[in-house]
Parts: C-alpha cells; sequence; structure tokens
C-alpha cells in the first residue's frame, strides 16, 4: 500500500479539480474547431494546446500573475530568474508577449500578404473602414458602464475591429490579465466572420440593397480621376501613411508602421523579394507558434472561469456586430446623397478580417444575384478596416497608458 500511495503521490492525480476539467473540455473544444472546423487553424490550435498546457497540474507551464515576479524596489525578476522559478512558458511570455514583440512581428508579415491596391483605387470606400470602428467606441463606453476599468473596457472593445494581433497587442499594454479571455474570444469570432457578417447584414440590408451592382454603377457614373501608375503608388502610399500616422497617432507605430514595411518590401519587387519571402514565411510562421501558445497558457483557470471572462465573450460579440452594422449604416447614409449607390455589404466588410470578410460579402452578393462580384469593392473597406483597427488601438493607448 505504501508503494501504491508512493506511486500515487508521484502522479498528478491529486491535483486534478473541477476547474482543471472545465479548462481541459475548452481547450477540447478549441481544438475541435481548429482542428475539424478549420476555424483560424493557424493561431486557434496553437492557443487551445496553449490552454491545456497551462493547465496540466504541475506542468509549469501557466503564465503567472506579473505580481508573483515583481521584487523590492519595484523591480522584476530577470529572465533567467522567471525560467527558473516559473518555468520556460513563462520565459517566452515576458520576454515575447509582455514586450510587445510578436504581434508587430506578425503585422510585418500581414502587410507583406495585403495589396492597398484595391482600396488605392477605391479612396471612397476606403472610408467604410473607418466607419466600421465604431464597434470598438461603443462596446468600451457600454464596458466601462457595466463596471470594467476603462482599460479593460478599451481592451475588450478592440475585438470589434475584428484583428487578433491588434486585440493582443492593445490587452498587452492596458489589461494583460485580460489576455487570454480576450484572445479567445477575438480569434473565436474572426473565425465565425461567414456566420456573423450575413447575419447582421440580413438584419439592416434590404433585398433592393443586396442586388446593387457596382459594376453598373461604375458604367453608368465612371470615376472622374483615376490613378495612372498604380505600382509607383503603392510604393509611395506605405511612406505616405506612415510617416502620417506617426505624426498624429505616434501610438500606432508599432502596429501600423511594421504593417507598412512589410508591404513597401513586398512592392519594391525583386530587389527585397528575399526580405518579403522571410517575412511571411519563416519569421510570420515562427512569431505565430510562440504567440498562440504563450497566449494560450495565459488562460489558467483562476483567470479564466471568472465573471468578467463571460463579459468578454458576450461584449465582443456585441463588438462585432456594431462594427458590421456602422459600416452598413454608413454606406445607407451616403446613398442617401448620392446618384451612384453602393452596396451595402462593401461597408460590412469594413472590419480587418482580410480577406475572409471581403469573400463572405462576395458570396452573399452573389446569391441575390449570379452576376454582382462586387469582392474588388469589398476588399477596399476590408483592408482599410486593417488600417483603421490599427490607427484605434494606437488612439485607445495613447489616451489611456
Amino acid at each position: 500500500m505504501e508503494i501504491l500511495s508512493e506511486l500515487f503521490n508521484m502522479t498528478a492525480l491529486g491535483d486534478i479539480t473541477y476547474q482543471t476539467l472545465i479548462m481541459w473540455a475548452i481547450s477540447f473544444v478549441l481544438l475541435y474547431l481548429g482542428i475539424k472546423k478549420g476555424y483560424e487553424p493557424l493561431l486557434l490550435i496553437p492557443i487551445a494546446f496553449g490552454v491545456l498546457l497551462a493547465n496540466f497540474p504541475g506542468g509549469q507551464m501557466g503564465v503567472v500573475n506579473p505580481e508573483l515576479i515583481e521584487l523590492e524596489g519595484h523591480r522584476y525578476m530577470n529572465l533567467f530568474e522567471i525560467a527558473h522559478d516559473y518555468g520556460i512558458m513563462n520565459y517566452l511570455y515576458y520576454s515575447l508577449i509582455k514586450t510587445g514583440l510578436l504581434p508587430p512581428v506578425i503585422f510585418m508579415g500581414v502587410g507583406v500578404l495585403t495589396d492597398f491596391g484595391p482600396m488605392l483605387r477605391n479612396l471612397k470606400l476606403a472610408l467604410f473602414g473607418a466607419a466600421a470602428q465604431i464597434g470598438i467606441f461603443s462596446i468600451l463606453l457600454g464596458a466601462i458602464a457595466v463596471g470594467f476599468t476603462p482599460k479593460e473596457a478599451a481592451s475588450l472593445g478592440i475585438i470589434g475591429g475584428a484583428d487578433g494581433p491588434t486585440a493582443i497587442y492593445t490587452t498587452i499594454k492596458l489589461a494583460p490579465h485580460l489576455l487570454g479571455p480576450i484572445a479567445i474570444a477575438a480569434y473565436s469570432y474572426m473565425a465565425l466572420v461567414p456566420v456573423i457578417i450575413p447575419l447582421v447584414a440580413k438584419l439592416f440590408i434590404s433585398k433592393k440593397e443586396f442586388t446593387i451592382n457596382m459594376k453598373q454603377m461604375e458604367k453608368q457614373y465612371p470615376a472622374k480621376y483615376e490613378i495612372k501608375n498604380i505600382k509607383a503608388a503603392k510604393i509611395i502610399f506605405p511612406i505616405a501613411l506612415g510617416t502620417l500616422s506617426a505624426v498624429l497617432v505616434p501610438s500606432s507605430v508599432p502596429l501600423l508602421g511594421m504593417l507598412l514595411f512589410g508591404n513597401l518590401i513586398k512592392e519594391v519587387g525583386s530587389s527585397t523579394s528575399r526580405l518579403a519571402d522571410a517575412a511571411q514565411g519563416p519569421i510570420m510562421n515562427t512569431a505565430t507558434i510562440f504567440l498562440g501558445l504563450t497566449v494560450g497558457a495565459t488562460m489558467t483557470a483562476e483567470v479564466f472561469l471568472s465573471e468578467k471572462t463571460l463579459g468578454i465573450v458576450v461584449g465582443g460579440f456585441v463588438a462585432f456586430a456594431i462594427s458590421i452594422a456602422g459600416g452598413i449604416f454608413a454606406v445607407k447614409l451616403v446613398n442617401l446623397f448620392s446618384k451612384k449607390k453602393i452596396n451595402p455589404l462593401i461597408g460590412a466588410t469594413g472590419l480587418s478580417a482580410v480577406p475572409m470578410a471581403s469573400r463572405v460579402a462576395n458570396e452573399l452578393a452573389l446569391k441575390y444575384d449570379k452576376k454582382n462580384h462586387i469582392l474588388q469593392y469589398c476588399m477596399a473597406s476590408n483592408i482599410s478596416g486593417v488600417i483603421g483597427s490599427a490607427v484605434a488601438a494606437g488612439v485607445l493607448i495613447s489616451f489611456l497608458m
């Protein structure tokens, strides 16, 4: 019996609680959604497995509260002390996430994958990317009203921008103790774009508006001005926007600046193609792995199983829906004063979920008219949403830090 008792004590069976089992179940559900359903698998699978690692009893893979690593004199442990006392996952979190390193690195890769061409050709449509940010600020005010602190409310509201790295970066700066729930909510709702956009669109868009054909509108009311040298414009744009944003919203530079740098090295061409390949390939993939695992590791039972988590799940969905509705109503407002009508689905894509939101809106338009291809127009609004969410994050950080 003594041998059996010793063997039992060597295991973690005695440390498993009902909270542990709940967190395992959450991890298994997330893994199922990422593996079987294909919902944002590149990040949802690492996050889900990070949740599992963090909640293995005795594994020392959960990220600890920053207060635990604070020493006398308001000094934090150095990275070697953190690794020795709290394990490798805390070392990775405090060196790669807490410093704010990985989200800008991922944004650099996103910049390489982004084509600003559709937006530059349809600058008027890019305004709807700004209108869609209304969900961020609406939920910010609502969350404060129900008891969240301003910093927590800002981190919750940023989910409405539908941009995972932006949500993570903002939360790192303002409310790191909510990083796990906010990251899960942000990426879950991004994965549910094919469900949420049609749901909101059908509530607020009439059948007649669904069938507005953008190509026919272009023929009836052709643009007065066209960019003659689109290649030069695509090179100048990231430089000009980066300079302007640095002056007006300096806090947006870590995200927006890296996004624009990644885009620039792609647009320059063959002379920087090796840099572009590295940014969108091994660098971005490596950053994604460590970002997912470490963010998931913040979701210990003590942090996740709380009333605030429920508020984040509900508030994140509402922020997402309001952002979509905000873009739709912005289009409706423009249509009241313009002969050249715009399909409200273009406003619905003013999110940062590129290119998924545009594909979903295009498929929805084709259901009402098989000849109504609006993908290129949606991309103008969709791409501007990436810029809009990064600027919104910069504004919130600058006001609340």
